[in-house]
């Protein structure tokens, strides 16, 4: 987009609801696929079986982050907000046992093995998250080859086609922006940055109330999934033999054994625990801006909201706050960590999470702006080096670190005058140049990091 071009992306989009692992690497693939479905229905297409290559990022993490489970889903017709997560994580057995789909009233092959991994490092991909779908007949021909990218946080886009987010249909913005300076001064006059996204959002509406309902639904999947991650032990999939934390950490707050000084930031850290153990286990998540960083942003808030006592118009004003630094990221760098590294993923969760408690705490918009430069800049750098593929470590851990600099980056701003030396806007195309710079090898691809200090055996 171009400098002053507005910025038109909408909050629910930003917040998803869908499976773990990965935004890019599972909710991602099933949106595409689910597309790629819809448009071979839509033109009446009935193949006789269909096949998916995985390249790039998407075929080097492989199984790990649930990819091949992810477009087999799609291209079942699931979608992620709705799916079922125990069928989810059974559907490449059933589909091995009965090899066809429902496609429009018939049916059409599809085995585990039609989705293969692609995994040349030395091919220039549209994206680093990129499949290509194929439609073919009997004999094997190809009916319809499309190619899509997985962007980051659940988008997607179709090579030479239509982007995920269809942000050309909409209008202009009521209060628009196009990066963090332009939001700030926006936020001056609107009272505050969430204000200026909640705006937007109620001018581009149809139905009033829509997205109050929608973010309702959020918060309601924040809260379960905290609680499911709260209540379940045990030892996570995958076999890095990680196991479950969060019930173990939420029951020393509860007996008393944390330090009083430290218990608000240890309450938040065992919530994103418990999302992020979710996560890993294939459970229903929320993207904030993406799964692999999905605990911070809601353990903050959650946290904060129930200390503090806030009310519902509270709630989605702090949703606003935390989406409108994701908007201006995603904009101008990514949220992408086969993109840009996890300082895309858990540097832009920090940044939303450290603006919407700073201004929960009575943050100026100056100050909001600052507490979210100051979460993505102790960011910066940030590898995504998963080992074996899955989203456990350092990602989880990873997840509760970032929670306590959110808090540091809020109490920092909340003690400055203002704007640091660095703007929102500096530091995020910091990060993008950063993101190109890094090589490829310590972006989602589990080939450098602490992807590869533990040798398999």
């Amino acid at each position: 987009m171009s400098a002053s071009q507005p910025i038109k992306l909408r909050i629910l989009d930003l917040y998803r609801i869908g499976p773990g692992p990965s935004s890019s690497h599972t909710v991602g693939p099933m949106r595409a696929a689910r597309r790629f479905r819809e448009r071979c229905l839509e033109d009446d297409l009935f193949p006789a079986g269909l096949r998916v290559e995985l390249l790039g990022s998407l075929a080097a993490t492989g199984r790990g982050h649930g990819s091949d489970r992810a477009v087999l889903a799609g291209l079942s017709g699931w979608l992620p907000e709705t799916c079922n997560p125990d069928d989810f994580l059974a559907l490449p057995k059933r589909l091995a046992a009965e090899g066809r789909i429902e496609w429009g009233g018939q049916s059409t092959c599809l085995l585990p093995e039609d989705v293969s991994f692609v995994s040349s490092s030395d091919q220039a991909w549209p994206h680093p998250n990129t499949m290509i779908f194929r439609a073919v007949d009997a004999r094997g021909e190809e009916l319809r080859v499309e190619t899509w990218c997985s962007v980051g946080g659940g988008f997607v886009l179709r090579v030479g086609g239509e982007e995920d987010e269809a942000a050309h249909e909409l209008p202009d913005p009521a209060v628009p922006f196009h990066d963090g300076s332009s939001l700030l001064e926006q936020a001056k006059e609107s009272g505050g940055l969430g204000a200026v996204v909640l705006a937007n959002e109620a001018a581009w509406e149809d139905v009033p109330g829509v997205v109050a309902s929608g973010l309702d639904r959020i918060w309601q999947a924040f809260r379960a999934c905290i609680d499911r991650g709260l209540h379940s032990a045990g030892e996570l999939p995958g076999g890095l033999g990680m196991r479950r934390r969060a019930k173990e950490l939420y029951a020393r707050l509860l007996e008393g054994r944390v330090d009083p000084a430290y218990s608000a930031i240890a309450r938040g850290q065992a919530y994103a625990y418990a999302i992020n153990e979710e996560n890993a286990a294939g459970g229903q998540v929320v993207t904030a801006p993406t799964n692999g960083a999905a605990g911070i942003f809601p353990a903050v808030l959650v946290e904060a909201v129930d200390r503090l006592g806030l009310g519902r118009a509270e709630i989605h004003r702090a949703m606003a706050t935390g989406a409108s630094i994701a908007m201006v990221i995603k904009t101008h760098a990514s949220i992408s960590g086969a993109e840009v590294g996890c300082q895309g993923e858990v540097g832009s969760a920090t940044a939303m999470a450290a603006a919407a408690l700073c201004e929960i705490l009575g943050g100026s918009p100056e100050q909001v702006e600052n507490a979210a430069e100051i979460g993505l800049e102790h960011n910066l750098g940030l590898t995504c080096d998963p080992i074996k593929g899955l989203v456990q470590a350092p990602c989880i851990e990873r997840n509760a670190m970032g929670v306590a600099k959110a808090w540091s980056a809020a109490q920092l701003a909340l003690h400055s005058a203002g704007r640091g030396v660095v703007s929102l806007d500096k530091v995020v195309r910091t990060m993008k140049r950063t993101g190109d710079d890094m090589l490829h090898q310590y972006k989602e691809t589990s080939e450098g990091g602490l992807a590869v200090a533990f040798p398999e055996c």
